[in-house]
């Protein structure tokens, strides 16, 4: 027990307040879409002179299918000095309103905007460009691609957003950022895409759309539009060392968000497909340390066992150049082409073998069988009932103890859900291998976790 004690830190948590089925058909034709899809035209050329643009006719389709989004919460306030003189106990509740917006995706109501824009809710009101207000409901989220689906049963149909196809926007091109900030109506701003595939290591998003379109908070959940008013992303965050915009702004490209939405609906949640594989993009430096000259793609350090990458005979050292034909020199690009996609779809690899150009057809594998090992813990993702039953949106669960330091601990330890290591929130297996592989197995790590009794523990491996 001694070295029990001296293993395990027992720490306390205070939580932070962020504010902030049927199957979908994308033919435009279909009378049952909720999502329309945008032709494809987009050989069309934009002169890049002012008089040459005209910004009045995709604004004039946008804002009207943007909306302002109120979140009304509930959270219990402690009097320490209340307590401490007339023993009063449970504090007292306080309402906290946020706001944010969010775009009309179908003329029967259903509307998205952005998971932190309303999270812990328990009272959402949606407010249209006209000023009619109505009462939403939560349809489903997905907190790692910060994407919620609200509807609303309105009196009329609803003008909505045509999706565009978001792997074809160009860097350069022109944009318009739509919000409905403070419920002052629908505000645009205009800007180019400064690039695509932004990785800002949010251990969540790992494939923005980057813009120089003014973004302010309340625009949270707004749409990001191409000249021809088509919605090619989610306005979701900003880059500030002040809270308000200062140059850079960051939307979920349309392509994922009309996958997250298209999950929710049919399956109730979203269906991740995982390649199966571990590594890291090329760079000179990367390179060099390799001892390979390729300095674009993604370098495969690791195949994950029973995974379609490990079925399909990719290995450690192939480079992934395309997929499909995506062309992938990032993490981010790999990552973002690979959230378009669901367990059991087929992608082909193009990767470098021994300087050989090969293709391999991998099917990719659900999310949550994923494993991963690091100093003799074997961790999976949780599932919905975890999450339910400890009130939490993230997390991974130790599967099995393998380190012999550890066996004398393993029935307090084994069912455990590590929230973070070392302070990097545990959001999914992937997630947490991808940090843990760039740490030493040398190196002792900080892990926090919650046990099968619900407590918040520590532990130093």
């Amino acid at each position: 027990m001694k070295r029990f004690s001296s293993l395990f830190l027992v720490s306390l948590l205070s939580g932070a307040t962020t504010l902030g089925a049927y199957k979908l058909f994308f033919d435009s034709d279909s009378k049952n879409s909720i999502i329309t899809e945008a032709p494809n035209h987009y050989n069309r050329t934009v002169g890049l002179s002012g008089e040459a643009i005209d910004f009045t006719k995709a604004a004039e389709n946008a804002v009207h299918t943007v909306v302002h989004v109120k979140n009304v919460s509930v959270r219990t306030v402690s009097n320490p000095i209340m307590e401490f003189f007339y023993g009063q106990r449970g504090g007292q509740q306080q309402e906290q309103i946020g706001t944010g917006s969010g775009v009309i995706i179908s003329e029967d109501g259903y509307i998205v905007t952005n998971n932190h824009v309303i999270k812990d809710a328990t009272e959402l009101e949606v407010t249209l460009n006209n000023n009619k207000s109505y009462k939403a409901k939560l349809i489903g989220t997905d907190s790692k691609m910060d994407i919620a689906l609200l509807k609303i049963n309105a009196d009329e149909k609803l003008p909505y957003s045509v999706f565009a196809d978001s792997d074809q926007v160009k860097v350069g091109e022109w944009v318009l950022a739509v919000g409905n900030p403070y419920n002052l109506n629908s505000t645009v701003t205009a800007g180019i895409v400064s690039a695509k595939a932004r990785n800002l290591d949010t251990n969540g998003i790992q494939s923005f759309i980057q813009t120089d379109a003014a973004v302010n908070p309340g625009n949270s959940g707004g749409a990001l539009v191409n000249t021809r008013g088509e919605l090619i992303g989610i306005n979701t965050m900003i880059s500030s060392p002040t809270g308000s915009y200062t140059g850079y702004s960051f939307a979920v490209p349309s392509n994922i968000t009309r996958k997250i939405i298209e999950d929710i609906m049919e399956f109730g949640g979203v269906q991740r497909g995982i390649l199966g594989v571990e590594g890291n993009e090329l760079n000179s430096k990367a390179s060099k340390e390799l001892g390979i000259t390729d300095t674009e793609g993604f370098y495969i350090g690791k195949v994950t066992k029973n995974s379609g990458a490990e079925k399909a005979g990719l290995k450690s050292g192939d480079i992934i150049k395309k997929l499909d034909n995506q062309k992938i020199t990032s993490f981010a690009e790999l990552t973002g082409y690979i959230n378009t996609k669901r367990p059991n779809d087929k992608v082909q690899v193009t990767f470098v073998r021994d300087g050989q150009t090969k293709t391999a057809s991998v099917t990719l594998i659900k999310n949550d069988v994923f494993t991963t090992e690091f100093k003799g813990l074997e961790l999976e993702n949780i599932d919905a009932a975890d999450k339910k039953r400890f009130r939490i949106d993230y997390g991974v669960r130790i599967r099995d103890i393998n380190n012999e330091n550890l066996k004398p601990y393993y029935d307090q330890l084994k069912g455990n859900i590590i929230l973070s290591v070392d302070n990097v929130k545990a959001t999914d297996v992937e997630t947490i291998s991808r940090f843990l592989n760039r740490k030493d197995e040398n190196q002792s790590v900080n892990i926090q976790m919650i046990n099968r009794m619900g407590q918040v523990i520590q532990i130093i491996i």
